[in-house]
């Protein structure tokens, strides 16, 4: 079978990093949910699904620009919370909110990675967040340009320290640009994220492929391919 794809691209929360189950686990125990870490990642993408409903397609705009209430309220429903309990499962949520509470590595991604490394694939990320997604990554050994713990990628690139961020297609300039200058054309390369108004709007419009990882079928209708695992990504390389 031949390639689609010469390089990858990815977001990092929800590709590669989740709020941490340990401590959103804590709150949804105290309000009479599941705390489990199993049922924790499947939350997060039911919350993300839950967002991206509430944003209106097509108009540019960023889920960052509205409250994560609706993200907040569908992972405590899916981790089991009673209706009677859903306000202040919410409410504690948002107080436990912050960049760094992004830092929970999801192991599966992390061997998919591994195996796209070993194919050597050039990855790289593109995520929305607030200056500290690279050192995160590295932190908890995910991945690093150049050599260490994690998977080396080619760039790490924040919206917070660019100045522009999803779906606005300028966030991916300077990937692209890496990219291109080793042969590899825009049609070429894959964007893999986990928000549909985020990442397929913002990769479309970058004139990338875009790929939404929807492990839980949560964007079966949506207009766009879907992945239920990085794994799969290497039968696309």
């Amino acid at each position: 079978m031949a390639a689609r794809f010469d390089a990858i691209l990815f977001d990092a929360g929800g590709i590669l990093l989740i709020p941490d189950p340990i401590t959103t686990g804590t709150v949804m125990r105290r309000c009479g949910g599941d705390g489990s870490i199993e049922i924790l990642i499947r939350a997060h993408y039911a919350g993300m699904a839950a967002i991206d409903s509430h944003v209106p397609i097509g108009e540019g705009m960023s889920i960052e620009k509205f409250g994560w209430d609706s993200y907040r309220e569908a992972y405590a429903i899916a981790a089991g919370v009673p209706q009677q309990n859903l306000e202040l499962a919410t409410r504690k949520l948002r107080d436990l909110f912050s960049p760094f509470l992004w830092r929970f590595p999801l192991l599966e991604s992390t061997a998919a990675l591994w195996k796209l490394h070993q194919k050597n694939v050039p990855m790289g990320i593109v995520s929305n967040a607030s200056g500290q997604i690279e050192h995160t990554l590295a932190n908890q050994c995910v991945c690093q340009v150049g050599i260490g713990a994690g998977v080396p990628v080619l760039i790490v690139t924040d919206s917070k320290v660019v100045g522009v961020a999803k779906p606005d297609p300028r966030i991916f300039a300077q990937a692209i640009e890496l990219l291109y200058l080793r042969g590899i054309s825009k049609d070429r390369i894959a964007y893999v994220g986990d928000s549909f108004v985020n990442d397929v709007s913002g990769a479309r419009s970058a004139g990338l492929a875009p790929l939404l990882l929807d492990p839980y079928d949560d964007h079966a209708s949506d207009d766009c391919e879907r992945i239920h695992s990085l794994h799969e990504l290497l039968e696309f390389v």
